[in-house]
């Protein structure tokens, strides 16, 4: 049974890589652009009309699309590895995996100050989420150069 589920895997491997790119495309575009948006929100008033958008817009990002990318990142991801033998790979293999680890430990961050927001309970200022949003950046360098790179193999 395995071994047709690896054959499975083998077989498809292009079309879920394919939807493995595309889903962590759409994960980093929110990842980049949630916290910028934090940015913007932390400048206006608690509970004004602006204010209201942007706890919507934050919201709508995580749950629409930042939250679906990463679950179906993780799936592809799994599928590719297990199709492939990765685990057996090299280091390379195990930095990338402990970056996307790290990827979507933020993620668990970015909806905790979402939430906070939302209560207009943010204890965070503005460059705090400037300076936030520079951790996807930096992950996905180490992810990409990894996948393509794969130095320590």
């Amino acid at each position: 049974m395995i071994d047709i589920i690896i054959e499975f895997f083998q077989e498809y491997y292009y079309w879920l890589l394919s939807l493995h790119i595309i889903s962590f495309i759409s994960w980093m575009a929110g990842m980049f652009y949630l916290p910028r948006l934090f940015v913007y929100h932390t400048r206006l008033e608690v509970g004004c009309e602006a204010s209201e958008m942007f706890k919507e817009m934050e919201r709508k990002l995580l749950r629409m699309i930042i939250n679906p990318a990463m679950i179906a990142t993780w799936i592809f991801g799994l599928a590719l590895s297990f199709g492939q033998d990765s685990w057996s790979a090299g280091n390379w293999f195990y930095i990338k995996f402990a970056a996307v680890i790290l990827m979507s430990g933020f993620h668990g961050y970015l909806s905790k100050w979402r939430r906070a927001f939302y209560r207009d309970q943010n204890e965070h200022n503005e460059k705090f989420f400037r300076m936030a949003n520079e951790v996807p950046t930096v992950l996905m360098i180490v992810i990409v150069f990894m996948v393509i790179l794969k130095p320590f193999a």
